[in-house]
């Protein structure tokens, strides 16, 4: 009997070809990947590439079997695996003219705090042993007494930032209780952080007293009641509030505070521990200052204007700084051993007033003279000139900086720098030459006013760095 074949079907492209898995990683190239990264991570990455390439080529389908090529696709791998090593927190060159910049990682460290984080490292530390005694101590006591000592507190505690010293010391003293503030104080600050919020969060109420322009001592006396727990100050770090004002000085807030049996806390905000007009800086009240007018309670930010790491310091009355320490939410909020060994490391600087200014990158920045500021912009004008012939026009400028993060929000500092303007481009020129020096090796970070890209020079110390990339700059295609 002879056999009926079947109808045919409709017609189906041959199956995309890519190498296997195994095959790739058999490759010299796939072995090379495998020595340098890992079996593992090298064959998640040859899965993705591979499927990557089979939908590129059905999708490209022409009627015949396609292939990927091996060697096309370990090259692909290899760039994709260069490219997920590659640090993605990486230092860059802050030209923005704000010193402190939060987006930048806010005050640079010194040498002898970094050589401080580095020497507790790699190894074990007695982050909470007493080396004295042999058995367990308190993290804080590795830098409360220096604290101590700059700022006039009898104790002091360290957390994670400012923001959770506030939320701390408000759950501690104030949680299911009434704190009164002035409508004058009730600030926000970057990140959405407003301190109305903060004290909802902490379980504590807020009664707003007084007027956004003028708080008077009377209206914290008759705001206290029977479930108030404590009387609040918060530093306006963001803005300044001028002209027909008037507010309740921490000497008076304190006093009527204690009249009632109550504690008096002070948010200082960036918190310094010197007095800056000494170094030409604008004044700012010290930690110092603020708990001898009566405070009982100060938080303030170990970096911006102290100089220090990201950290928030609580100190004050050692009686309420046992409390807070007691309170569970700090295991949440305490640093770790790399924060104190910087902290520590940045409060002993202060030990020597008269050299600090030089020592601290942060004062030594804020403190540095126009005049010196300009004639390294005159410096480099030509080599940077050099580098954008045809591209942009380069000019020294004189420029203003600022603070920064909050910290004396409308004083600027006289400054100096470069002005880059395209010679074309159209309006968007400028961000994409601000694109194009953000993509170097080490990245500079600018600003972008009116249609040109400017360099304040005022942080940077490393002049030879910025130079050294610029023939790369030169030479390097602009990006699309």
């Amino acid at each position: 009997m002879r056999a009926v074949s079947a109808p045919p079907g409709p017609h189906r492209e041959p199956p995309a070809r890519v190498p296997s898995i195994d095959a790739l990683l058999r490759t010299p190239g796939g072995l090379t990947l495998v020595d340098a990264y890992g079996r593992a991570l090298v064959t998640e990455v040859f899965r993705e590439v591979a499927a990557d390439a089979r939908a590129s080529l059905v999708e490209r389908g022409d009627g015949a079997a396609a292939t990927a090529g091996g060697a096309a696709l370990v090259e692909r791998a290899a760039q994709r695996l260069a490219a997920l090593l590659t640090p993605t927190l990486v230092p860059v060159l802050n030209l923005t003219g704000t010193v402190l910049h939060t987006n930048l990682g806010r005050a640079p460290l010194p040498p002898e705090a970094i050589a401080a984080m580095s020497a507790v490292a790699a190894g074990a530390s007695n982050l909470e042993f007493d080396l004295a005694r042999g058995r367990r101590g308190e993290r804080d006591a590795l830098v409360e007494d220096w604290i101590c000592r700059l700022s006039g507190a009898e104790a002091a505690t360290v957390v994670n930032n400012n923001a959770a010293a506030v939320l701390l010391v408000l759950n501690t003293l104030a949680r299911r209780r009434e704190v009164p503030v002035s409508r004058g104080e009730l600030v926000e600050i970057g990140g959405s952080f407003r301190i109305p919020e903060v004290m909802s969060r902490a379980g504590a109420r807020l009664v707003e007293v007084g007027t956004t322009n003028r708080t008077h001592a009377r209206d914290f006396v008759e705001a206290i009641t029977p479930r108030t727990a404590a009387l609040m100050k918060v530093h306006t770090s963001n803005y300044v509030v001028s002209g027909f004002t008037a507010a309740v000085p921490e000497q008076e807030l304190a006093r009527i505070a204690h009249d009632a049996g109550l504690p008096c806390v002070v948010d200082l905000g960036s918190g310094t521990l010197l007095d800056l007009a000494r170094y030409g800086l604008p004044r700012e009240q010290t930690v110092a200052e603020t708990l001898a007018a009566g405070a009982d309670l100060v938080t303030f930010s170990g970096d911006k204007l102290l100089g220090g790491p990201q950290c928030g310091i609580i100190a004050g009355s050692a009686a309420l700084v046992a409390r807070v320490r007691r309170n569970p939410m700090k295991r949440a909020l305490r640093v770790d051993k790399l924060t104190l060994a910087a902290l520590g490391a940045v409060l002993r600087l202060y030990a020597d007033p008269a050299r600090v200014c030089e020592r601290l990158p942060t004062l030594r920045l804020l403190t540095r003279p126009r005049a010196d500021i300009r004639a390294l912009a005159e410096q480099l004008r030509p080599a940077l000139a050099d580098a954008l012939q045809g591209i942009a026009t380069v000019s020294v400028i004189d420029c203003l900086s600022q603070i920064g993060s909050g910290a004396l929000p409308v004083e600027q500092l006289p400054s100096a720098g470069l002005a880059l303007r395209p010679l074309k481009g159209g309006g968007r020129a400028p961000e994409r030459l601000a694109a194009r020096f953000r993509e170097l090796p080490l990245p500079v970070v600018g600003r972008v006013s009116d249609g040109a890209l400017l360099f304040d020079l005022r942080c940077l110390e490393d002049a030879q760095a910025f130079r050294a990339q610029l023939a790369q700059f030169a030479s390097a295609e602009p990006s699309p």
